[in-house]
């Protein structure tokens, strides 16, 4: 298969409509049709169920399309890291959403430093829930994120640290004097909606960290975050821990397929400087 074949075969199976996916990819319906039927008699199978009023997956369709857009990823990814390869001057970019590192950052950057194999390093801070795409696309080398919230696939990763639950509140909140809560006690409250979650915790959408903490300040949301959290909070918001509240795991991640020295000098410092701050002092 060619990946012009499939970039073709996802455009129609994303549309479901011949016409809109042939004016999506910029070129005349029958050379599309042409191109899909090729496509079907080298893999032996029908792709789609086509009638005069619709265009639907079969099941061997179904099966591809996974298949063939983490491909055009990849291939995607390969080229970007190849024309960053071939710089004159290389730099490791890492990933991480606002807060996202646990504090861990700066003393992982002061660290990675000093390897004989790190490069400079371009912190790329993204929308929450992006680290794992920027890594899979080839805009970044490594990355932190955030377990069981983000998706690994296609990405090797160590564990950095687990923590605790906390509700950030408004001070005037009726919960914020106490010196811990359940989730049962936030049941009914506005919880934040995630970009890419299916749930509707029936609070507003967030897509960034300040967004988050001024709506919570407004009242109009109450958030279950990381204890990491404490250290971000503004004006007059609260940390309360949750008892039984979700644990999160913060990784070190990077693509399955790299190769990458610095990359791995990374991965390997920034989980030596996590032990460090699990280990009691003295």
């Amino acid at each position: 298969m060619e990946t012009r074949e499939l970039a073709y075969f996802v455009a129609v199976a994303e549309e479901l409509h011949f016409g809109r996916a042939a004016e999506r990819l910029g070129l005349a319906q029958p050379p599309l049709s042409r191109a899909i039927r090729q496509l079907e008699r080298r893999l032996g199978v029908v792709l789609f169920e086509r009638t005069s009023r619709k265009v639907e997956l079969t099941g061997a369709g179904e099966e591809l399309l996974d298949g063939a857009r983490r491909a055009l990823v990849a291939v995607a990814a390969a080229g970007r890291r190849a024309q960053r390869a071939g710089r004159p001057e290389p730099e490791l970019v890492l990933v991480v959403k606002p807060g996202g590192d646990s504090g861990l950052l700066g003393p992982i950057l002061d660290a990675y430093a000093a390897d004989p194999d790190a490069v400079p390093v371009d912190v790329l801070v993204c929308g929450i829930g992006e680290q794992a795409h920027l890594l899979r696309d080839g805009r970044a080398d490594v990355g932190f994120l955030h377990l069981p919230h983000d998706d690994l696939t296609g990405l090797d990763h160590e564990r950095l640290l687990v923590e605790p639950a906390v509700a950030v509140l408004p001070a005037h909140h009726a919960l914020a004097g106490r010196a811990e809560v359940r989730m049962a006690d936030l049941a009914g409250e506005p919880l934040p909606r995630w970009p890419g979650s299916a749930a509707d915790a029936g609070g507003p959408l967030v897509r960034d960290s300040a967004q988050l903490m001024q709506l919570i300040a407004l009242g109009r949301a109450v958030a279950v975050l990381p204890d990491s959290a404490r250290r971000h909070l503004i004006g007059d918001l609260v940390a309360v821990p949750v008892v039984d509240g979700p644990l999160t795991t913060v990784v070190v991640a990077w693509p399955e397929w790299s190769r990458s020295r610095p990359a791995a000098a990374f991965a390997r410092v920034a989980l030596r400087v996590a032990e460090g701050a699990r280990t009691p002092a003295g």
